[in-house]
């Protein structure tokens, strides 16, 4: 069956594992802080704060407990949705004030492009919420990168784990998961949407993880490929 729509994971695939947790995270928790302090009244904030308050118990005027909370979760690399609204907010002001530009790999840019162009429809997939990942792409080191992608999935579609999540994914775009391709670092991510009938690619970047593409090859079912030009999508 052919592939039709093409989903991929960010970190350690289409860019660095080291600018996420090197100066997005670092920034998140020097800045969360003040930003907390300074808008927690805003509407779009305090929505968020409210939902976190009734799960922890934290009362909506405790802004340095928010606060606290917050830094502790961003040291721990919480997968919190809300959590990560919050962290998108942050990096937005960034962004925009040019203090960083969002890693892509080299060889990304030019294959999503060719894959757009033969009418595949290009999705990521991600634990950052949706406005983040717009923010990545939209200020990445390759320019804006947005018009290639046809959506954007996070974690309120399931955990990235999770077989259900892929077959949501795929209800969402409205396929048979066996049209769909998705592309990540993750094994057990590749499982599950294995599991759930898409057709994998396991993109092994040698700059983010210690593993060796051919030892890992002779032993997983996943396609293994160390850079975008080596997928096949057929």
């Amino acid at each position: 069956m052919k592939i039709v729509a093409i989903v991929t994971d960010i970190e350690g695939t289409t860019s660095s594992i080291g600018f996420v947790h090197n100066v997005l995270f670092p920034y998140a928790l020097k800045q969360i802080g003040n930003f907390i302090r300074e808008h927690h009244e805003e509407r779009d904030v305090m929505r968020i704060l409210v939902r976190i308050g009734d799960r922890t118990g934290l009362a909506l005027h405790n802004t340095e407990g928010f606060v606290k909370l917050l830094q502790q979760w961003i040291r721990e690399d919480k997968d919190d949705a809300d959590l990560k609204l919050l962290e998108g907010m942050v990096w937005e002001r960034a962004y925009k004030q040019g203090l960083f530009q969002a890693h892509v790999y080299a060889d990304v840019p030019e294959v999503l492009q060719k894959w757009q162009d033969r009418e595949c429809n290009l999705y990521s997939f991600s634990s950052a919420s949706i406005k983040a990942q717009q923010l990545y792409f939209r200020f990445s080191d390759f320019g804006d990168m947005r018009l290639l992608f046809s959506g954007y999935f996070d974690t309120t579609m399931g955990e990235k784990r999770d077989v259900q999540t892929y077959a949501n994914i795929a209800q969402a775009i409205a396929l048979e998961p066996e049209c769909i391709l998705f592309i990540s670092d993750d094994k057990d991510e590749l499982d599950a949407a294995e599991a759930a009938g898409m057709r994998t690619t396991w993109v092994i970047r040698p700059q983010d993880t210690s593993l060796d593409p051919e030892r890992v090859r002779v032993k997983t079912t996943h396609p293994v490929v160390t850079g975008f030009e080596q997928i096949e999508v057929a």
